[in-house]
């Protein structure tokens, strides 16, 4: 009896190549990475960006993905990578926020998405048309991703699509007063309660109303510049000097006085 080969190409039935490709699928049972056909066959991103996802979906957690660090480890160059960057970026794959330490050093935080969550938000924020009355607007879309993400942080925050709808505009007032994104997810995330949450969309908007933080505040007008003292003739020596008054100066004011 020959030995079988299961991973071994099928051999066509009609005895004749029939082209296109032909795949040797092998289990694998450590180091490696599931990668969605929604990235793997995305019809808009570019070749570079879909292999550029697939990278930083394979990387530990906390590897820099800078493009300086990129650039070093792949032959194309910074352009090419971010530009494959801002693709991932636009479909949701990534998303980028700056945030300053308490030192004042502004980092990059990078997080990696391995389902397009942009397309996800952009679905959930269609308005659905209501014959009595019209429809309404979407939601902000920053504010839709960050809710949108909050189940990331704890599956206890999975929320219904009508209760992104409504705390919404309550993300977006966070958002206006120049609060990060990553801040507004710290607070709604943080010091979560031990116990089931019954009511998520409850304790989100009991938070967001209730630690809301003040607008900054306006910065004023700098003060006028003072102008100098014009320029005087001294009434002794015809010397130019800068005082608000004519007179002399002060080389011969104590002559003056001792006159």
């Amino acid at each position: 009896m020959t030995d079988q080969h299961p991973s071994a190409p099928a051999r066509p039935k009609s005895g004749a190549f029939a082209g296109g490709v032909e795949h040797v699928t092998e289990p694998h049972h450590d180091h490696f990475v599931v990668v969605g056909n929604h990235l793997a066959q995305h019809p808009e991103l570019s070749l570079t960006a879909i292999g550029l996802a697939v990278h930083i979906q394979s990387l530990p957690a906390r590897t820099p993905i800078g493009i300086k660090a990129l650039t070093a480890k792949f032959p194309e160059g910074e352009m090419r990578i971010a530009a494959a960057l801002r693709e991932l970026e636009a479909h949701g794959y990534l998303a980028r926020t700056k945030e300053r330490l308490q030192s004042g050093r502004v980092v990059t935080r990078t997080i990696s998405y391995n389902k397009p969550v942009r397309a996800v938000a952009r679905a959930a924020a269609e308005p659905v048309p209501r014959p009595a009355s019209p429809p309404a607007s979407p939601a902000p879309r920053a504010a839709v991703d960050l809710l949108i993400g909050l189940r990331a942080y704890d599956s206890r925050l999975l929320l219904a699509e009508r209760d992104v709808h409504r705390l919404a505009p309550a993300v977006s007032a966070w958002l206006d007063r120049g609060v990060p994104p990553t801040a507004v997810q710290r607070t709604l995330t943080n010091g979560l309660p031990g116990d089931p949450i019954r009511n998520p969309a409850a304790l989100l908007a009991h938070r967001l109303t209730a630690l809301l933080p003040p607008a900054l505040p306006t910065p004023g007008s700098p003060p006028p510049t003072a102008r100098p003292d014009p320029l005087q003739t001294c009434d002794g020596c015809d010397r130019a000097f800068r005082s608000p008054q004519p007179g002399r100066c002060r080389d011969c004011r104590p002559v003056a006085a001792v006159a």
